[in-house]
């Protein structure tokens, strides 16, 4: 039963880093909360997040999500941060272990997927990724076209 008063309302925003699910194979998915300024917040519930650019590293024994630029919120005037500065991940120590030898060991990238808000709180979706070749690009292209055109053959042959 709680799991349904999870569900995202209208009014939540979700942002979803669409070059990433492009150019990378997502291996592993953890969710994480972040440490951000209660105008940040402000800032991302009226729409000012960009996830382009952004990565995930590891230093001194903590996550950090760099190149997140929040722009700063349209009503306050006294707050000067910088939009784009390094943001804390909060993680627990162990997964923030696990992460960082599977990025050294294995060459994997941590980028993140998805911001999205749950029970008011801002959370993070980090992906474990590996980028992917051209050719690997150009086949899920591919994939996905022959996926639309068998959808549309079968939409067809239900008219008839």
């Amino acid at each position: 039963m709680a799991r349904d008063k999870e569900k995202k309302k209208s009014g939540s925003p979700e942002y979803v880093n669409r070059a990433a699910l492009r150019n990378y194979h997502i291996v592993e998915r953890v969710e994480a909360g972040i440490a951000l300024e209660g105008h940040e917040v402000k800032s991302i519930r009226e729409g000012g997040l960009n996830l382009r650019d952004a990565f995930c590293e590891v230093s001194g024994g903590e996550a950090w999500v760099v190149d997140l630029n929040i722009s700063a919120y349209s009503h306050t005037s006294d707050m000067e941060v910088e939009p784009s500065r390094k943001r804390r991940l909060l993680l627990h120590r162990q997964e923030i272990r696990k992460l960082d030898s599977k990025v050294k060991e294995r060459g994997f990238t941590m980028i993140p997927l998805k911001i999205y808000f749950r029970r008011g709180k801002v959370k993070i979706e980090i992906g474990l990724c590996r980028g992917k070749k051209l050719f690997d690009r150009k086949q899920d292209v591919a994939d996905r076209d022959a996926k639309r055109a068998m959808e549309r053959e079968a939409k067809d042959g239900d008219k008839y």
